[in-house]
């Protein structure tokens, strides 16, 4: 009997995405580079299921049912081509490539193009959740070519995390939709990531609280609108204790790695000149991070003697709970500023609402947090930003004198919190409307003549002031406002 999809690439995701497929009832193609994994595969954790091991790509394209389906779940860049290449030669008219990796959305749009010229449709799918979430239920994140959608749309849904009944997969839009969503689910990942970072070591250091206490009140947290995977997580972190009984997590290097998906967000916002300051500054924070031999070196130079927080604890933590909520609706809203503008730029009908939904299970940074996100949109569908949504208009007021209170005690006792703090920094010029820019503007003209608008003329009419006196009229024509 053939199978209804196949999958080449049986690492750790693509095991346990097979035998998700296998559980629901879909008869499924496995192949892998190194043949021998496929029969450790099917001898080990497929042991006794309908799956189809194949030696060769042209004996697994010819177990495949038409049109073919195939999922590739190899490291994204080269390997990715060199596989679309090695299956084209079996493949005919009509046939589907899935590309399941971490793929920069700008070639997948590649792959789509060509593959269409060639009658092949691509779809680049985000799939978010890890080793769990592949294995049970993981948030996928489909774009490409939309005539695939009919053919691969039950398999998705089916394998996808279910909440309220619904699945965490539909149709992103064209092209690279589906990896750009899932880039900025990454992005957004080391933004929530940094801000609990950010808010444990504020704890920790300010108020000098034990493993015990910081567990006690990240779950506690975890129960209100902080409910989410990483504060889950986070406190099940504080809890585990070595080999000797004391917390492993004070053993574990301060050097966080990273893998390149936040990067390509932040590069991504500055071509579209989105301000992503929150995740922009996740990134930067991995990077300092790196700098362990130095960071010792100054530590030694500086000789700073640590304080701790001598008002109410309680307060304190309060102000972190505040400063971390109104943060992460901060690192959200430059998220889905972000796609606002793609949306734009890339002609893509992106359904902001239904990214939130996709992302409620089954994904790393699935949170209670995105019913509301997704409740936002669903009664304003234009809506510009979601700082101007009446929900979140109140949490952000609700929590700012706390988020203040916070921040202001970091930057007396020396705790950096860089996140906190340009998330803060963001929301006190997006709700300014008058912005020492004009300054700016002004410098510019005066050493390049590049000109500035008038607020007493209409938007669109340039200016250009002769400030010295010595200076020509002619103004530049290479640069915009």
């Amino acid at each position: 009997m053939s199978a209804d999809i196949g999958l080449i690439g049986l690492a750790v995701m693509g095991q346990n995405l097979a035998l998700n497929m296998n559980d629901k009832g879909f008869k499924v193609a496995v192949y892998n580079r190194t043949t021998s994994k496929v029969d450790e595969f099917l001898d080990g954790p497929a042991k006794g299921s309908q799956m189809i091991g194949a030696h060769s790509i042209e004996e697994f394209v010819k177990d495949l049912k038409r049109p073919r389906r195939v999922i590739l779940m190899v490291k994204a860049g080269s390997p990715v081509d060199e596989f679309i290449e090695h299956l084209l030669p079996f493949l005919e008219q009509g046939d589907i490539i899935i590309d399941g990796g971490n793929s920069l959305f700008e070639d997948t749009n590649r792959r789509v193009r060509d593959l269409e010229k060639k009658g092949i449709l691509f779809v680049g799918s985000g799939i978010s959740g890890g080793e769990e979430g592949a294995r049970h239920g993981p948030s996928i994140m489909p774009g490409g070519n939309a005539a695939a959608w009919p053919y691969i749309k039950d398999i998705f849904q089916s394998i996808a995390a279910k909440v309220d009944g619904e699945p965490c997969c539909d149709w992103v839009g064209d092209e690279g939709a589906g990896h750009f969503v899932k880039m900025v689910h990454n992005g957004i990942e080391y933004g929530d990531m940094q801000l609990i970072a950010e808010a444990y070591y504020l704890l920790k250091t300010a108020l000098g609280l034990s493993s015990d206490e910081l567990h006690a009140i990240f779950k506690e947290w975890n129960q209100g609108e902080l409910d989410s995977y990483l504060i889950e997580i986070t406190s099940h972190i504080l809890a585990t204790k070595d080999e000797d009984k004391t917390l492993l997590l004070d053993k574990i290097l301060d050097v966080a790695g990273q893998k390149g998906t936040g990067k390509w967000t932040v590069i991504n916002s500055l071509e579209l000149g989105i301000p992503l300051t929150l995740i922009s500054e996740a990134v930067y924070a991995r990077f300092l991070s790196s700098l362990k031999e130095e960071r010792v070196e100054a530590s030694r130079t500086f000789d700073f003697k640590q304080e701790t927080y001598q008002g109410n604890k309680q307060e304190f933590i309060d102000a972190v709970k505040h400063a971390l909520y109104a943060s992460k609706i901060i690192s959200y809203t430059q998220g889905f500023m972000l796609f606002r503008e793609a949306a734009e730029r890339y002609k893509w009908s992106l359904n902001f609402g239904g990214i939130a939904l996709m992302w409620r299970g089954g994904c790393i940074i699935r949170s209670k947090f995105l019913g509301k996100i997704k409740e936002a949109y669903d009664q304003q569908p234009s809506l510009k930003n979601l700082l101007l949504d009446p929900f979140f208009k109140g949490e952000i007021t609700r929590s700012l004198k706390g988020w203040r209170f916070a921040l202001a005690r970091a930057i007396e006792l020396g705790v950096p919190t860089p996140c906190f703090s340009t998330a803060l920094a963001f929301f006190d010029g997006y709700r300014t409307a008058s912005l020492p820019a004009n300054l700016i503007q002004a410098q510019r003209d005066y050493f390049g003549a590049h000109t500035y608008e008038r607020i007493d003329r209409p938007r669109g009419e340039f200016f250009h002031t002769n400030w010295t006196g010595t200076g020509g009229k002619v103004s530049s024509s290479s640069y915009n406002a």
